[in-house]
């Protein structure tokens, strides 16, 4: 994007198109409508495009600009590149799925796998409390909790594994 008319002008219907594409992805994620947005612009823009190119275009707020660019960018889906002359950052969207998911699974998924190791260590020493009748099922409920939690950690990796290039 050069200029501030570049900036300002309306997205056309293919771009609405991919872009609506990556928030209806976004909210499957549980991701803030911005980072879809932010994604579907960089992925279909020709050209790089910093914060700016990127809040007016999408017309949003520059914090939830600079926060989705954030996210992006804590998953590998996006990189910075140099313009020169330009002191700005500008952005492009990774293209590899096996980037994105890696970044994206060590962002969000594993330390929720890993918490949950400690979490299930938690419910066992307070089961070891509990008294009653109803102490033998809720140990089997545990142990089906820590085999899930067992199996998610060794998956995970494989389903990395499947997803393969770009």
């Amino acid at each position: 994007m050069n200029g501030a008319t570049d900036s300002l002008r309306t997205l056309n219907e293919l771009e609405s198109e991919v872009i609506a594409l990556f928030v209806r992805m976004a909210d499957v994620l549980n991701l803030p409508r911005s980072v879809g947005e932010l994604y579907g612009i960089l992925f279909i823009s020709t050209d790089p495009l910093c914060l700016d190119d990127c809040r007016l275009r999408l017309n949003i707020s520059k914090g939830s600009t600079s926060q989705g660019l954030k996210i992006l960018r804590s998953f590998g889906a996006i990189r910075t590149v140099y313009i020169p002359g330009d002191r700005k950052d500008y952005y492009v969207a990774e293209t590899s799925l096996r980037k994105i998911a890696s970044g994206f699974a060590s962002e969000q998924i594993q330390p929720h796998v890993a918490s949950g190791a400690d979490r299930i260590d938690r419910i066992r020493a307070l089961l070891d409390r509990h008294v009653g009748e109803e102490r033998e099922d809720l140990l089997e409920k545990i142990d089906l909790l820590e085999n899930w939690q067992r199996r998610a950690g060794k998956t995970l990796p494989l389903v990395l594994k499947l997803i393969g290039g770009s």
